[in-house]
């Protein structure tokens, strides 16, 4: 199932300079499991970055008419397009298949290539989610694979002491980018507001006011060894 939505504005603005042709914003990708993963691991920087043409994708949840009318709003928020997937999203994690998970991000992106792919780390961001781990795999084997074309992927970089504590920034070796006062609060208020958690939720506390990410320029050697490790829930 492919359920789509622009959350573009009307009267959005186009960069030009000296009245030479309008220049190309940076066209960015963005594939999650569920809608408010976007928002909570990269919201921030979403936000900060008004110009860019961002398309979202959202593996699960494309049939619950409450989160995908309000992943619908968070698009407008955004600034975003976007398209939701309906994978299994159960309680008992069920894997999936590594081709499933591939063609149904196929199915569900443009056709274009991209400048920057965001997506969940192997081991995900809190203890513990198995499709965040799936449709990290995933992202990385279309990338390497040529069949999603992008001149870098980043992860995000987040841990929780195993379960210790809300998710925060990994701090060895990602990129760190804190967010401003303002920034944050428009993040927060997509989680409160649109996605209606709570302001003590999990959530709310897991919207880290600083974000981080791994950051990579070229495919890389596969792992499967490592990446099937990754996957497994400690």
């Amino acid at each position: 199932m492919r359920v789509e939505w622009t959350g573009t504005l009307e009267g959005d603005e186009v960069n030009q300079i000296d009245g030479k042709e309008p220049l190309k914003p940076p066209c960015v990708a963005i594939v999650v499991a569920h809608p408010d993963d976007e928002t909570l691991w990269c919201g921030g920087l979403l936000l900060s970055h008004p110009e860019w043409s961002t398309f979202i994708v959202t593996l699960c949840r494309g049939e619950d008419f409450d989160r995908s009318a309000r992943f619908r709003q968070a698009l407008v928020s955004l600034r975003a397009t976007g398209a939701m997937g309906n994978l299994d999203d159960g309680v008992d994690q069920y894997p999936l298949s590594a081709k499933r998970v591939q063609d149904t991000i196929l199915s569900l992106l443009p056709k274009w290539p991209f400048d920057l792919l965001l997506t969940h780390a192997p081991q995900g961001e809190y203890t513990w989610h198995r499709r965040h781990g799936e449709v990290s795999l995933a992202m990385h084997a279309l990338w390497r694979s040529g069949q999603l074309q992008a001149k870098a992927l980043w992860q995000f970089a987040y841990e929780d002491g195993g379960g210790s504590y809300p998710p925060r920034p990994q701090s060895h070796n990602t990129l760190q980018l804190p967010l401003t006062e303002a920034i944050w609060n428009r993040k927060l208020q997509i989680i409160t507001e649109v996605y209606g958690f709570g302001a003590t939720s999990w959530e709310a506390r897991a919207a880290s006011r600083v974000e981080a990410f791994n950051c990579f320029t070229d495919g890389g050697p596969p792992n499967p060894a490592l990446e099937q490790s990754l996957l497994v829930n400690p």
